[in-house]
């Protein structure tokens, strides 16, 4: 099945509402803040621009693992560098290839630069979940004739 769609019709669906945090925050302010959110991801920004993600997985192994504090750790000692992004004309397919080739979940969207939201990989799953259902009335009902000639 080809995997039709863009970026921007993911954001359109979930809102461009993203979480953001900076490098000098401390990890333990920056996982609260994930924890009221219900969050597995916060973009770092220094001022206008994206620096890194900071996740759930970067805590769990460069904090935990490796014998650091969360009350005294910065996110910016362990956050995911170098950023890649996405932008909204990308397509879902382009999208589901970057997260697999960097092994992420979050991708942050810049639009000029800007950020313009977030995609996590259980986005990209609803998206395909919901073409596929798509594809499979459009199938049922040609089958059963009730598809417009």
């Amino acid at each position: 099945m080809e995997i039709s769609g863009t970026v921007r019709q993911i954001l359109a669906t979930k809102g461009s509402e993203v979480s953001t945090t900076t490098p000098e925050t401390l990890v333990f302010d920056a996982l609260t803040l994930m924890g009221e959110k219900n969050i597995g991801a916060l973009v770092v920004m220094e001022g206008p621009t994206v620096v890194g993600v900071f996740s759930e997985r970067d805590y769990s192994r460069k904090v935990i693992l490796q014998g650091k504090t969360s009350r005294t750790t910065r996110v910016g000692e362990i956050l995911s560098q170098p950023v890649i992004c996405i932008t909204p004309d990308d397509s879902i397919e382009e999208c589901m290839t970057r997260m697999t080739l960097n092994r992420i979940r979050h991708l942050p969207v810049l639009d000029g630069g800007q950020l313009a939201g977030l995609v996590s990989i259980g986005d990209v799953v609803n998206w395909i979940m919901h073409a596929q259902r798509h594809a499979i009335q459009q199938l049922t009902g040609y089958i059963s004739g009730q598809y417009p000639a």
